[in-house]
């Protein structure tokens, strides 16, 4: 396909990595950025020091050969260069899986070998992508890909890898694409918030062929094992749902970042389609630039999921309310753990505790014993993780919709009328979320009339009101009605007879009505306010009739 001359070199790249980063140990300076490409590309300082601290295991001695895992840092602020595809990918994706300016993911490969050649004695090095976009999975395959080719090749073949990607069309919501890179392609389905149009088996009409070589078909972006990753604390994974609902501070501490910072992820994939609101490390060490602020005991720990591998963070979150201790993750075709019972976090002296979820925390809701039971049986007939994995994470999905819809019932109440939304006024807005309100429809409405699961639905929700997931849940609800509801005035304003209204007007009025009216077409354009190319026409020749109407020295001022 040929390249638009308004495409520069690296935009597309940009449309799906901010750069890819080789990070080696140096014996003065211990880990170092040795390589950015695209080399124009820009971080901070700080930047910089985060992602080299985060690319290497925290004790990599047991790390012989390669490791992979993924990480998230804070962008710094003053300095969020917007790409335009991702401002269209936010429009259409489903929210929990938008794209968020103030954060970097980093996806690393490290290798570690022995080399005697070395005056350390290791080889150590990795290659990390970065990215704004939450593919987990895509960007893991990326660089499990690439990072071998690197390693044995050089930066030629990461130049040749980055030009690949720089071909690529951006995800647009709905879209499935055909990903190719150093030989081989990679099918992927880009989500989106409309199911109708996900459906789509073509790109820009062009159907697929399976005889691309190397083709892989990713079943999934951004989803991760949470089966696996639960398999030693499976009794209390639905405690687990209820603290990452609540936003609780969290702590997830195992052996080594593969297993923190999947374990990590998946916590957040639990309340899905929910979006997870507060902040999240998937593998977070003490050299981060946030390690303070998060391990002060001045104040009670943030609303944040933190995956951790020192030994030393045993001691320094010893005050965190939750503490979650996971062994190395095994397969299905593993025993089934004991029903390990809950721990008081103070019990947690080392990192070396035995795998379980140490908290006080009381469930609000009884423990489903149904999946429980239906997981066990799993592994007795050797069920393939695949299932496994497929059966939990539909039971948390239909767990997390019985508890949103009653709210999204709510708030469709709360919508004004559309035979009460004038022409001749502003756009009315939604009203105010009473707490009270809602929790009187939930007893002919609520999720207690659905099997899912019994307990203090009414506690749990009076809790959920106060968690950073339900003020975002309900500033995106704000913003989606706001918009529907200027939709349906702009579709009233361009259906009226403004001709015959402004009959007895005065002119200061008219000319009021002709700049608010212009002022709402530009809001509609700043804002992708869909309305009709005819009711626009429409609208755009009522004005053009009522502005020839006035004296000609005011034509033209509002002409200019």
């Amino acid at each position: 396909m040929a390249i638009s001359p308004t495409v520069l070199p690296w935009d597309r790249f940009s449309n799906w990595l901010h750069c890819a980063c080789v990070v080696t140990f140096d014996l003065e300076l211990g880990q170092a950025m040795e390589l950015m490409y695209p080399s124009h590309i820009k971080l901070t300082e700080k930047e910089k020091m985060n992602i080299c601290y985060l690319s290497f295991p925290d004790s990599n001695s047991g790390c012989m050969g390669n490791t992979q895992f993924h990480f998230r840092i804070r962008q710094c602020p003053g300095r969020k260069p917007i790409v335009r595809s991702h401002n269209q990918y936010n429009r259409e994706c489903p929210v929990s899986l938008q794209c968020e300016n103030a954060y970097y993911y980093g996806f690393v490969y490290f290798r570690q070998t022995k080399d005697r050649s070395i005056r350390r004695g290791y080889f150590q090095k990795s290659l990390v992508l970065i990215s704004k976009l939450p593919f987990i999975a895509l960007f893991n395959q990326l660089v499990s890909i690439i990072a071998p080719e690197f390693f044995e090749n050089g930066e030629p073949s990461l130049e040749a890898a980055c030009h690949d990607i720089d071909q690529w069309l951006p995800p647009i919501p709905g879209d499935t694409l055909n990903l190719p890179l150093m030989g081989n392609v990679l099918q992927v389905k880009i989500p989106c918030r409309q199911t109708d149009k996900s459906s789509s088996s073509s790109v820009n009409g062009a159907k697929f062929s399976h005889t691309l070589p190397a083709h892989t078909i990713l079943p999934s972006l951004f989803e991760v094992d949470i089966y696996s990753s639960f398999q030693s604390i499976l009794p209390h994974i639905q405690l687990l749902w209820e603290l990452v609902l609540l936003g609780e501070p969290i702590a997830v501490m195992a052996a080594s970042p593969t297993v923190t910072s999947t374990t990590v992820q998946s916590l957040v994939n639990l309340i899905a389609p929910l979006r997870y609101c507060s902040d999240f490390r998937p593998y977070f060490t003490i050299h981060d630039s946030e390690f303070k602020e998060y391990t002060t005991k001045v104040q009670a720990p943030p609303p944040i999921i933190l995956g951790v591998t020192n030994p030393f963070f045993a001691k320094t979150l010893q005050h965190w309310p939750h503490i979650i201790r996971i062994g190395e993750m095994t397969g299905a075709a593993s025993s089934p753990k004991p029903l390990n019972k809950l721990k008081k976090a103070a019990s947690l002296k080392t990192l070396d505790s035995k795998p379980g979820v140490y908290t006080r925390y009381k469930s609000y809701l009884s423990k489903d014993k149904t999946i429980l039971k239906r997981l066990l049986k799993g592994v007795q007939i050797k069920r393939p993780v695949e299932a496994q994995n497929a059966i939990l994470r539909r039971h948390f999905l239909e767990l997390t919709q019985s508890f949103m819809i009653p709210l999204e019932r709510y708030i469709g109440s709360l919508m004004p009328l559309q035979k009460n939304i004038s022409p001749h006024k502003g756009p009315p807005r939604l009203r105010p979320f009473d707490p009270d309100g809602f929790l009187k429809t939930i007893e002919h409405s609520g999720p207690q009339l659905t099997p899912v699961a019994k307990g203090d639905w009414e506690g749990l929700y009076r809790r959920f009101f106060r968690s950073p997931n339900f003020e975002g849940w309900y500033h995106e609800k704000q913003r989606e009605a706001n918009q529907k509801l200027q939709t349906l005035h702009m579709e009233a304003l361009c259906g009226a007879n403004l001709s015959d209204w402004i009959v007895g007007k005065e002119e200061v009025e008219i000319v009021d009505l002709i700049l608010r009216i212009r002022e709402k077409l530009a809001f509609a354009t700043a804002h992708h306010i869909v309305v009709s190319k005819d009711s626009l026409m429409k609208l755009q020749n009522h004005m053009d009739t009522i502005v020839s109407s006035l004296p000609s020295d005011l034509q033209s001022v509002l002409k200019t």
